[in-house]
Protein backbone atom coordinates (compact mmCIF):
# COMPACT_ATOMS: atom_id res chain seq x y z
CA UNK A 1 0.00 0.00 0.00
CA UNK A 2 1.33 3.20 -1.09
CA UNK A 3 0.47 7.54 -0.77
CA UNK A 4 -0.49 7.37 -4.79
CA UNK A 5 -2.12 10.82 -4.74
CA UNK A 6 -2.14 14.35 -2.62
CA UNK A 7 -3.12 17.55 -2.93
CA UNK A 8 -3.49 20.62 -0.50
CA UNK A 9 -5.87 23.84 -0.16
CA UNK A 10 -5.79 27.00 1.77
CA UNK A 11 -8.20 29.51 1.98
CA UNK A 12 -7.49 33.16 -0.30
CA UNK A 13 -8.08 35.29 2.38
CA UNK A 14 -4.27 36.09 3.71
CA UNK A 15 -3.59 37.63 7.70
CA UNK A 16 -0.06 38.84 7.49
CA UNK A 17 2.89 39.59 10.35
CA UNK A 18 2.13 43.16 9.30
CA UNK A 19 -2.07 43.03 9.58
CA UNK A 20 -1.14 42.32 13.10
CA UNK A 21 0.78 44.75 13.87
CA UNK A 22 -1.40 47.56 12.48
CA UNK A 23 -3.90 45.51 14.80
CA UNK A 24 -1.76 44.63 18.11
CA UNK A 25 0.49 48.22 18.27
CA UNK A 26 2.40 46.85 21.21
CA UNK A 27 3.22 43.68 19.35
CA UNK A 28 6.99 42.97 17.87
CA UNK A 29 6.37 41.47 14.67
CA UNK A 30 10.02 41.37 13.16
CA UNK A 31 10.43 39.33 16.58
CA UNK A 32 8.36 37.29 16.39
CA UNK A 33 9.04 36.12 12.45
CA UNK A 34 12.22 35.57 13.64
CA UNK A 35 11.78 33.67 16.48
CA UNK A 36 9.02 31.64 15.35
CA UNK A 37 9.03 31.88 11.82
CA UNK A 38 5.36 32.79 10.36
CA UNK A 39 5.25 35.71 8.25
CA UNK A 40 1.85 35.06 7.24
CA UNK A 41 -1.11 32.67 7.83
CA UNK A 42 -4.66 31.56 5.57
CA UNK A 43 -7.77 32.38 7.32
CA UNK A 44 -10.92 31.00 6.09
CA UNK A 45 -13.69 33.11 5.30
CA UNK A 46 -16.83 33.41 8.17
CA UNK A 47 -19.05 31.69 5.64
CA UNK A 48 -16.28 28.81 4.91
CA UNK A 49 -16.01 25.97 6.93
CA UNK A 50 -13.40 23.00 7.15
CA UNK A 51 -15.75 21.22 5.08
CA UNK A 52 -15.61 23.20 2.31
CA UNK A 53 -11.77 23.40 3.05
CA UNK A 54 -11.27 19.82 3.17
CA UNK A 55 -14.08 19.94 -0.35
CA UNK A 56 -11.69 21.80 -2.11
CA UNK A 57 -8.66 19.73 -1.44
CA UNK A 58 -10.11 15.99 -2.03
CA UNK A 59 -11.84 17.86 -5.98
CA UNK A 60 -7.78 18.51 -6.40
CA UNK A 61 -6.64 15.11 -5.59
CA UNK A 62 -9.62 13.46 -7.04
CA UNK A 63 -9.32 15.29 -10.60
CA UNK A 64 -6.47 12.41 -11.22
CA UNK A 65 -8.09 9.25 -9.80
CA UNK A 66 -11.58 7.92 -10.76
CA UNK A 67 -14.11 8.77 -7.68
CA UNK A 68 -15.92 5.39 -8.05
CA UNK A 69 -12.72 3.74 -6.97
CA UNK A 70 -12.93 5.37 -3.27
CA UNK A 71 -14.00 2.96 -1.18
CA UNK A 72 -13.73 4.28 2.69
CA UNK A 73 -13.60 8.44 3.53
CA UNK A 74 -11.98 9.44 6.65
CA UNK A 75 -11.92 13.13 7.70
CA UNK A 76 -10.33 14.93 10.89
CA UNK A 77 -10.88 17.83 12.21
CA UNK A 78 -11.43 19.76 15.34
CA UNK A 79 -13.59 22.01 13.97
CA UNK A 80 -16.55 20.32 12.48
CA UNK A 81 -19.67 22.07 10.40
CA UNK A 82 -22.07 20.32 13.23
CA UNK A 83 -22.16 18.11 16.00
CA UNK A 84 -24.38 15.66 14.22
CA UNK A 85 -24.05 14.08 11.39
CA UNK A 86 -20.99 13.15 10.42
CA UNK A 87 -18.82 15.61 8.73
CA UNK A 88 -17.32 12.57 6.45
CA UNK A 89 -21.08 11.82 5.44
CA UNK A 90 -21.40 15.44 4.00
CA UNK A 91 -18.68 15.00 2.09
CA UNK A 92 -19.00 12.05 0.42
CA UNK A 93 -22.41 13.28 -0.66
CA UNK A 94 -20.29 16.72 -1.98
CA UNK A 95 -17.70 14.93 -3.93
CA UNK A 96 -20.70 12.57 -5.10
CA UNK A 97 -18.81 9.74 -3.96
CA UNK A 98 -20.34 5.97 -3.99
CA UNK A 99 -22.92 5.47 -1.69
CA UNK A 100 -21.44 1.70 -0.93
CA UNK A 101 -18.24 3.37 0.62
CA UNK A 102 -17.66 3.87 4.36
CA UNK A 103 -17.15 7.14 5.66
CA UNK A 104 -16.48 8.66 9.19
CA UNK A 105 -15.27 11.29 11.47
CA UNK A 106 -12.56 11.49 13.87
CA UNK A 107 -11.06 14.41 16.43
CA UNK A 108 -7.32 14.68 16.47
CA UNK A 109 -5.20 17.52 16.09
CA UNK A 110 -1.29 17.62 15.35
CA UNK A 111 -1.10 14.00 15.16
CA UNK A 112 -4.17 13.65 13.02
CA UNK A 113 -2.31 12.78 9.54
CA UNK A 114 -0.38 10.23 11.30
CA UNK A 115 -3.16 8.50 12.86
CA UNK A 116 -5.20 8.90 9.42
CA UNK A 117 -2.23 6.91 7.89
CA UNK A 118 -2.82 3.91 10.51
CA UNK A 119 -6.20 4.05 9.86
CA UNK A 120 -6.06 3.70 6.75
CA UNK A 121 -3.29 0.83 6.39
CA UNK A 122 -5.74 -0.64 8.97
CA UNK A 123 -8.30 -0.66 6.31
CA UNK A 124 -6.34 -1.82 3.59
CA UNK A 125 -4.24 -4.94 5.44
CA UNK A 126 -7.95 -6.07 6.62
CA UNK A 127 -9.26 -6.24 3.18
CA UNK A 128 -12.27 -3.47 3.87
CA UNK A 129 -11.17 -1.07 1.60
CA UNK A 130 -8.98 -1.08 -1.40
CA UNK A 131 -8.24 3.01 -2.38
CA UNK A 132 -9.01 5.30 1.24
CA UNK A 133 -9.66 8.78 0.81
CA UNK A 134 -8.03 10.47 4.02
CA UNK A 135 -8.91 14.40 4.45
CA UNK A 136 -7.74 16.35 6.91
CA UNK A 137 -9.03 20.27 7.32
CA UNK A 138 -8.71 22.84 10.03
CA UNK A 139 -10.46 26.08 10.64
CA UNK A 140 -8.69 26.85 14.22
CA UNK A 141 -9.10 31.34 13.27
CA UNK A 142 -12.56 30.10 14.13
CA UNK A 143 -11.61 29.25 17.79
CA UNK A 144 -9.47 31.84 18.33
CA UNK A 145 -10.34 35.10 20.22
CA UNK A 146 -10.17 38.33 18.57
CA UNK A 147 -7.70 40.04 21.19
CA UNK A 148 -5.48 36.76 21.42
CA UNK A 149 -2.60 37.90 19.41
CA UNK A 150 -0.37 34.79 20.66
CA UNK A 151 -2.85 32.33 19.10
CA UNK A 152 -3.63 35.02 16.05
CA UNK A 153 -0.15 34.96 15.10
CA UNK A 154 0.58 31.50 15.23
CA UNK A 155 -2.77 29.60 13.88
CA UNK A 156 -3.99 29.69 10.17
CA UNK A 157 -6.29 27.62 8.31
CA UNK A 158 -5.58 25.15 5.68
CA UNK A 159 -6.51 20.88 4.24
CA UNK A 160 -4.89 18.20 2.65
CA UNK A 161 -6.59 15.12 0.99
CA UNK A 162 -4.62 12.09 0.05
CA UNK A 163 -5.42 8.39 -1.59
CA UNK A 164 -4.09 5.45 -0.17
CA UNK A 165 -4.20 2.82 -2.04
CA UNK A 166 -3.58 -1.35 -2.51
CA UNK A 167 -1.17 -1.68 -4.93
CA UNK A 168 1.81 -3.89 -6.46
CA UNK A 169 4.64 -1.72 -5.26
CA UNK A 170 6.70 -3.01 -2.48
CA UNK A 171 5.26 -1.16 0.82
CA UNK A 172 4.85 2.31 0.99
CA UNK A 173 3.49 3.22 4.34
CA UNK A 174 5.81 1.46 7.33
CA UNK A 175 5.41 1.07 11.30
CA UNK A 176 3.49 3.11 13.55
CA UNK A 177 4.44 4.46 17.01
CA UNK A 178 1.57 6.79 18.64
CA UNK A 179 1.06 8.10 21.99
CA UNK A 180 -1.53 9.47 24.52
CA UNK A 181 -0.91 11.54 27.60
CA UNK A 182 -4.67 13.33 28.41
CA UNK A 183 -3.43 14.58 31.47
CA UNK A 184 -1.98 17.34 29.12
CA UNK A 185 -5.53 18.03 28.32
CA UNK A 186 -5.95 21.43 29.56
CA UNK A 187 -2.85 22.78 28.13
CA UNK A 188 -4.32 22.80 24.45
CA UNK A 189 -8.26 23.23 24.90
CA UNK A 190 -11.60 25.09 23.94
CA UNK A 191 -13.61 24.48 27.34
CA UNK A 192 -16.84 25.67 26.13
CA UNK A 193 -19.04 24.44 23.94
CA UNK A 194 -19.77 21.28 24.00
CA UNK A 195 -21.97 19.02 27.05
CA UNK A 196 -18.93 19.18 29.52
CA UNK A 197 -19.08 23.41 29.46
CA UNK A 198 -21.63 25.10 27.17
CA UNK A 199 -21.39 28.18 25.47
CA UNK A 200 -21.68 31.09 28.00
CA UNK A 201 -22.84 33.98 25.83
CA UNK A 202 -20.97 36.84 28.57
CA UNK A 203 -17.93 35.05 29.06
CA UNK A 204 -14.74 36.40 31.03
CA UNK A 205 -11.87 38.07 29.29
CA UNK A 206 -8.90 36.27 30.58
CA UNK A 207 -5.74 37.53 30.16
CA UNK A 208 -2.34 35.25 29.60
CA UNK A 209 1.05 35.88 28.75
CA UNK A 210 2.53 39.26 27.92
CA UNK A 211 -0.27 40.85 26.25
CA UNK A 212 -2.77 38.02 24.93
CA UNK A 213 -6.49 37.62 26.00
CA UNK A 214 -8.79 34.65 25.77
CA UNK A 215 -12.39 33.63 26.96
CA UNK A 216 -13.49 29.97 27.98
CA UNK A 217 -15.37 29.88 24.70
CA UNK A 218 -12.16 30.14 22.67
CA UNK A 219 -8.99 28.40 22.48
CA UNK A 220 -6.35 28.44 24.95
CA UNK A 221 -2.49 27.05 24.78
CA UNK A 222 -0.20 27.12 27.53
CA UNK A 223 2.70 27.33 25.27
CA UNK A 224 5.49 27.00 27.89
CA UNK A 225 4.08 23.21 28.44
CA UNK A 226 3.77 22.33 25.10
CA UNK A 227 7.14 23.16 24.39
CA UNK A 228 8.54 21.23 27.52
CA UNK A 229 5.88 18.21 26.47
CA UNK A 230 7.00 18.32 22.98
CA UNK A 231 10.85 18.13 23.39
CA UNK A 232 10.00 14.91 25.95
CA UNK A 233 8.28 13.13 24.08
CA UNK A 234 9.36 13.33 20.54
CA UNK A 235 13.22 12.20 20.58
CA UNK A 236 12.10 8.96 22.06
CA UNK A 237 9.29 9.03 19.52
CA UNK A 238 11.81 9.24 16.77
CA UNK A 239 13.80 6.53 17.99
CA UNK A 240 11.31 4.11 18.27
CA UNK A 241 9.50 4.67 15.33
CA UNK A 242 13.19 3.93 13.87
CA UNK A 243 13.56 0.84 15.63
CA UNK A 244 10.32 -0.41 15.06
CA UNK A 245 10.64 0.17 11.35
CA UNK A 246 14.44 -1.51 11.59
CA UNK A 247 15.95 1.73 10.55
CA UNK A 248 18.85 3.69 11.06
CA UNK A 249 18.07 7.39 11.42
CA UNK A 250 20.70 7.34 8.06
CA UNK A 251 18.47 5.84 6.18
CA UNK A 252 15.73 8.65 6.00
CA UNK A 253 15.76 10.78 3.12
CA UNK A 254 13.97 13.61 4.51
CA UNK A 255 11.96 14.32 8.23
CA UNK A 256 8.66 16.05 8.43
CA UNK A 257 7.35 17.15 11.74
CA UNK A 258 4.45 18.94 12.44
CA UNK A 259 4.79 22.25 11.60
CA UNK A 260 4.44 23.76 14.88
CA UNK A 261 6.83 26.92 15.24
CA UNK A 262 10.88 27.58 13.89
CA UNK A 263 12.24 27.33 17.26
CA UNK A 264 10.24 24.36 18.26
CA UNK A 265 11.55 22.45 15.31
CA UNK A 266 14.88 23.35 15.00
CA UNK A 267 15.01 22.98 18.95
CA UNK A 268 14.15 19.58 18.26
CA UNK A 269 16.28 18.65 15.13
CA UNK A 270 19.48 19.79 17.24
CA UNK A 271 18.15 17.29 20.08
CA UNK A 272 17.91 14.54 17.45
CA UNK A 273 21.00 15.01 15.41
CA UNK A 274 19.26 15.44 12.26
CA UNK A 275 21.32 16.85 9.66
CA UNK A 276 19.98 20.34 8.51
CA UNK A 277 19.42 19.40 4.78
CA UNK A 278 17.16 16.57 5.50
CA UNK A 279 14.50 18.66 7.99
CA UNK A 280 11.82 20.12 6.25
CA UNK A 281 10.30 23.44 7.67
CA UNK A 282 7.81 25.56 5.56
CA UNK A 283 5.50 27.48 8.28
CA UNK A 284 6.75 30.82 7.00
CA UNK A 285 3.32 31.27 5.04
CA UNK A 286 0.74 28.83 6.22
CA UNK A 287 1.59 29.14 9.83
CA UNK A 288 0.51 25.91 12.18
CA UNK A 289 -2.27 24.49 10.29
CA UNK A 290 -2.86 21.62 12.84
CA UNK A 291 -3.50 18.19 11.13
CA UNK A 292 -2.95 19.31 7.90
CA UNK A 293 0.51 20.58 8.60
CA UNK A 294 2.24 17.57 7.27
CA UNK A 295 0.44 16.83 4.34
CA UNK A 296 0.61 20.39 3.06
CA UNK A 297 4.82 20.09 3.52
CA UNK A 298 5.01 16.58 2.20
CA UNK A 299 2.92 17.61 -0.95
CA UNK A 300 4.86 20.50 -1.45
CA UNK A 301 8.24 18.39 -0.85
CA UNK A 302 6.86 16.20 -3.62
CA UNK A 303 5.82 19.21 -5.64
CA UNK A 304 9.35 20.99 -5.70
CA UNK A 305 11.09 17.78 -5.98
CA UNK A 306 12.62 17.64 -2.66
CA UNK A 307 12.19 14.06 -2.44
CA UNK A 308 11.17 11.54 -5.33
CA UNK A 309 10.06 7.82 -6.04
CA UNK A 310 12.27 5.61 -3.22
CA UNK A 311 12.74 7.89 -0.95
CA UNK A 312 12.27 7.11 2.96
CA UNK A 313 10.40 10.26 4.59
CA UNK A 314 10.18 10.47 8.39
CA UNK A 315 6.46 12.03 9.60
CA UNK A 316 6.19 13.13 13.14
CA UNK A 317 3.13 14.59 15.09
CA UNK A 318 2.74 15.59 18.15
CA UNK A 319 0.25 18.10 19.79
CA UNK A 320 -3.25 18.58 21.26
CA UNK A 321 -4.45 15.68 23.41
CA UNK A 322 -1.72 15.10 24.30
CA UNK A 323 -1.50 13.01 21.70
CA UNK A 324 1.83 11.85 19.12
CA UNK A 325 2.72 9.64 16.33
CA UNK A 326 4.99 8.71 13.74
CA UNK A 327 5.63 6.39 10.88
CA UNK A 328 8.30 5.75 7.61
CA UNK A 329 6.68 6.28 4.10
CA UNK A 330 8.32 5.01 1.07
CA UNK A 331 7.47 7.49 -1.80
Amino acid sequence: MKIIGIHTYLPEQISTSDDLQAEFPNWDSKKFQSKIGISQRHIANPDETAVDLGVRAAEKVLSHFDKKKIDFLLFCTQSPDFFLPTSACVIQERLQLPIGIGALDYNLGCSGYIYGLAIAKGLLLSNIANNVLLVVAETYSKHIYKKDIANRAIFGDGAAATIIANTAQNEGIGEFVLGTDGSGKNNLIVHNGAFRSSFDNAPDEIKYGTSSIYTKNHLYMNGPEIFNFTIDKVPALVDSVLKKNDIAINDIDLFIFHQANKYMLNYLRRKINIPKDKFYINIENTGNTVSATIPIALSECINRKVVGSGNKVMLVGFGVGYSWGATVITL
